[in-house]
């Protein structure tokens, strides 16, 4: 499988456009750029059965299954409804990611870097 150029990050609020969860709006916890798919919060849910054991008891778990790059869009920040991405150049020479449908600035994704094992 080819790797796509992902205009989408972690962080990101996102729609989904097609499938089961089509409408639902989350954000992006995990991208899988290798495979294209992206992890939404509360988006493509699945039971697993867990067995027990010293980690935790057993048992029925909810968990977030991924979801092809293809079957989500960026939120427009404007209107809330689904926008393709593009890039614009800032003043200061920045590279800056516009929503094509109103011209707003999409604003770089807010979430804390987990420290390493060496950190």
């Amino acid at each position: 499988m080819t790797q796509v150029k992902c205009k989408i990050q972690k962080g990101d609020q996102v729609i989904v456009t097609t499938g089961k969860d089509k409408g639902a709006k989350g954000e992006v916890t995990q991208v899988l750029l290798d495979q294209s798919r992206v992890v939404v919060q509360g988006v493509n849910m699945v039971k697993k059965n867990q067995k027990p054991s010293q980690m935790g008891p057993g048992g029925i778990t909810n968990v977030e299954r991924s979801i092809h790059i293809s079957n989500v869009a960026l939120i427009d920040p404007k209107s809330g409804k689904a926008t393709r991405t593009g890039y614009k150049l800032g003043k200061d020479g920045s590279k800056e990611r516009i929503a094509r449908k109103s011209g707003e600035k999409i604003a770089a994704p807010s979430y804390k870097k987990s420290k390493g094992k060496g950190a």
